[in-house]
């Protein structure tokens, strides 16, 4: 089977004949192989130069977070090794998507390539650097693996307090339109109309607009404290600093004077009401589940 140089169709026979595509014929009988070959080294050259494109693209990216972090007035004498490593998370985070099919295609290609090389070696030469490269691409990528495993429980934890900070400044806007409206109102909206009382108040910067989005009313419980002017001996600090919050929520004849409160339960990290990570809102106090029961245990057991 001979391949015509003329047009590429696959000839059987003799091509001094003619190409019976093209027409094309040989002028002569074709060439002898050579009695020397040389072998190739184009397969080891792919293979190192994978490994070493894989470790300077990691330097690199390394020393730019290296300078983005310490500022362009970094010594080398003043390099410290957990600086570095800061610096290698940095960068294996940016380069995860990149690096994996990188990576992925790399290794792939240069275990093929050297066993191809250590199969017909009087072919292919170059064994050594093949290995140099796989070597580099496999050090490589068990550092972006180390790098980023290391730093994995780091980044849950801020992600977690990202999501808990969100959750408490909610809890505390809401806190505020709930002070805010009993100051403007002497008392506070009743559930049914919660988010649509609470967005009466001023609201320049849209935080109360924001918090009341999505609201769930039914963790909402509006209530009163009565102070009794019968036993004026058992009022408590409680009912005093009440008092002093607002004295016009209103008599209520001889039993005594109604201040309003309230409890609201917001839905925690789950978005689930009444579960364990939800935060309770009590007159101005913002916290959690176990917070709040811990908190309100230990006053109610204080002389």
């Amino acid at each position: 089977m001979i391949i015509c140089p003329a047009c590429g169709s696959t000839i059987e026979g003799d091509l001094r004949r003619g190409c019976p595509s093209c027409g094309a014929r040989a002028i002569g009988p074709p060439l002898a192989r050579p009695e020397h070959e040389l072998p190739s080294y184009g397969r080891a050259s792919i293979a190192f130069a994978g490994g070493v494109v894989m470790s300077l693209g990691f330097l690199v990216s390394t020393s730019a977070a290296l300078v983005e972090n310490n500022g362009l007035s970094l010594r080398f004498w003043n390099i410290r090794f957990w600086t570095v490593i800061a610096a290698g998370e940095t960068a294996a985070w940016r380069l995860k998507w990149m690096a994996l099919p990188v990576a992925i295609a790399v290794l792939w290609s240069g275990a093929r390539i050297i066993r191809s090389i250590k199969t017909d070696p009087k072919k292919f030469i170059g064994l050594r650097a093949a290995r140099i490269g796989f070597t580099n691409a496999t050090v490589v990528t068990i550092l972006f693996a180390t790098l980023i495993g290391i730093t994995v429980p780091a980044r849950l934890r801020q992600r977690r307090y990202g999501i808990e900070a969100k959750l408490y400044a909610r809890g505390r806007t809401l806190s505020r339109a709930l002070l805010e409206y009993r100051a403007l109102h002497g008392t506070v909206p009743p559930q049914e109309e919660l988010v649509k009382e609470l967005r009466t108040l001023p609201d320049p910067d849209g935080l109360i607009a924001e918090a009341l989005r999505d609201l769930d009313p039914s963790g909402y419980q509006p209530g009163a404290v009565l102070a009794s002017k019968a036993k004026p001996t058992e009022l408590r600090g409680g009912a005093l600093r009440n008092a002093s919050v607002n004295t016009s929520a209103g008599l209520t004849g001889d039993h005594g004077i109604a201040f309003t409160n309230y409890d609201l339960r917001l839905p925690g990290e789950d978005r689930i009401l009444n579960t364990d990570d939800d935060l309770i809102i009590r007159d101005g106090l913002v916290m959690t589940v176990a917070d709040f029961q811990a908190y309100f245990a230990t006053r109610s057991s204080a002389p």
